[in-house]
């Protein structure tokens, strides 16, 4: 008898299929009315760029649950990693990048600030790029090196064959975690300094909150992850990273959407500069 996260008989299969379409539909929602907004205050003051990047690689990771479910094969096992890696450092690099931006664009607004010129050289975007091609880096000399591979355990449970993925190097594979966990507490802590800065940069507020949740779900994944075995331990990481990225998106986002949509008044260039006096 075969043990993996099956299409055909599995509930925890139908189960986290039903949370990606949901997820994968939330978020196209939001993108889409970012899109619409785009010229708006609003969107412009939170740097829409690194927005619609951070946005997009939620979306990816979502989507990414795909290659957890059914039977393992050496490129579902491959395509895993990779998108692990690739997807969740755009994504955490980006919440830094805007975390970075809110930073420079306070310090900018005061006079004689020598700041000013770090704006205009969408500094977030090279931050997105760096923190990003690390991460790369550290994934394809994984892949090269020490690719995962399939791998059939017959001694876990008497009269099972669990079928799972490997992952090949696990120092490459804590390497990679532990990169993120390093991109998250850099972000968690500038966050975190310009927390009470006034209403109009309060989005550092959401990314404390944001980045608070994804330390707290990872920290907790990692014992859970190491005392499971088989499709269980498949289900734990496909639950963390669920929960995190739908942290990142609801704290983020969601106070934008009901701005853009339950009040419009405040989508304004006026609006925004009374909220800071």
């Amino acid at each position: 008898m075969y043990e993996f996260l099956s299409y055909e008989k599995d509930i925890l299969t139908f189960i986290f299929l039903g949370i990606v379409v949901f997820l994968s539909a939330v978020t196209l929602i939001i993108l889409r009315i970012f899109i619409y907004y785009w010229d708006t205050p609003i969107v412009k003051a939170n740097n829409r760029t690194v927005s619609f990047i951070l946005l997009v690689s939620i979306l990816l990771n979502f989507l990414s649950v795909f290659f957890f479910l059914g039977r393992p094969r050496d490129t579902t096992c491959l395509l895993r990693q990779a998108s692990f890696d690739i997807f969740f450092s755009i994504c955490v690099s980006s919440v830094l990048a805007k975390t970075i931006t809110v930073c420079i664009a306070f310090k900018a607004s005061k006079p004689g600030s020598i700041l000013v010129k770090w704006i205009s050289l969408n500094v977030s975007k090279y931050v997105v790029l760096v923190c990003s091609s690390v991460q790369v880096f550290i994934c394809v000399i994984w892949l090269l090196v020490s690719p995962p591979y399939v791998e059939f355990d017959h001694r876990l449970y008497p009269g099972k064959i669990i079928i799972q993925c490997n992952e090949g190097s696990v120092i490459a594979f804590y390497y990679m975690l532990g990169y993120m966990g390093f991109l998250a507490a850099v972000s968690l802590v500038f966050a975190f300094m310009v927390r009470t800065l006034p209403d109009n940069f309060n989005e550092a507020k959401y990314i404390t909150f944001s980045m608070l949740l994804f330390c707290s779900v990872w920290i907790a994944m990692i014992p859970a992850y190491l005392s499971t075995k088989g499709k269980y331990m498949v289900a734990v990481e496909i639950f963390a990273r669920l929960t995190s990225s739908a942290g990142i998106l609801g704290c983020i986002f969601l106070p934008k959407i009901y701005v853009l949509l339950l009040e419009p008044r405040l989508n304004s260039r006026k609006a925004i500069l009374e909220r800071n006096k």
